[in-house]
């Protein structure tokens, strides 16, 4: 005896998968993609978007630090360069920077998860912004880091979501906006911790595709979506006294 055949499978298999789903979308009035030039397997930039313009996460960045210019004062310490420490700091009195690599000439050349020549309790702020992905060791440098910082000092960090890895190094850590506050609360207790995603469906996908975040518009790149974690921004103030 020969089992019924359902009449919506046979028309499956007749045309395709490709043409059901279209099918499927037309009669649901589900919006069709209009690829263009999107569909493509290699990006526009293999350097963030460098080449074009300004990478997208630095938008959500340069506005988190813009916002937060006030505590970016005093005795400011910044990982690697200390460019943004000159471009947004108000009122420096020292600015020093650390790194693992000698090629920077960083003020202190050692790993953060062990960085016994950094005097503790002595930086107003710590910037640490597009690091924490590529720390081996995370926990005993986020030790580290809140160490080196004055009680009532600041640390800004920021950590990379939804963007392509780095070609030419290790990239560990990818948490998202939530794991990252359960590590900190657990790294950095009795501290106030404020932990921000920042992107959308587009913006996520064109920092995918290396696009510079000129070429979108403001009303595209500010609305956040959850689910679509483009970067991940970061204040913690190191308790005044800590019991």
């Amino acid at each position: 005896m020969t089992a019924a055949v359902d009449p919506r499978a046979r028309l499956k298999s007749i045309v395709g998968p490709r043409l059901t789903v279209l099918a499927r979308c037309v009669l649901r009035d589900l919006p069709l993609p209009r690829w263009g030039n999107m569909r493509r397997t290699a990006p526009f930039s293999t350097t963030f978007g460098f080449d074009r313009g300004t990478p997208i996460d630095r938008y959500y960045l340069e506005k988190f630090l813009d916002s937060h210019r006030s505590l970016i004062t005093g005795r400011v310490l910044e990982v690697q360069l200390a460019s943004y420490t000159k471009r947004f700091g108000e009122n420096v009195r020292e600015s020093h920077t650390v790194d693992i690599n000698p090629e920077f000439r960083a003020t202190y050349t050692c790993d953060l998860a062990d960085a016994v020549q950094i005097p503790a309790a002595y930086y107003d702020c710590f910037l640490v912004l597009n690091t924490l992905q590529h720390i081996v060791r995370l926990e005993p440098a986020l030790r580290s880091m809140l160490r080196v910082v004055k009680p009532g000092g600041t640390i800004l960090l920021s950590a990379a979501g939804l963007l392509p890895l780095i070609p030419d190094g290790r990239d560990y850590w990818r948490l998202t906006t939530e794991g990252w506050r359960v590590m900190l609360e657990a790294q950095w207790p009795q501290c106030e911790i404020a932990v921000e995603g920042h992107g959308n469906c587009l913006s996520a996908a064109a920092a995918m595709y290396g696009l510079a975040h000129e070429e979108l518009k403001a009303g595209e790149l500010d609305p956040y979506d959850p689910r679509y974690p483009v970067l991940t921004t970061i204040r913690c103030r190191k308790p005044v006294a800590t019991a």
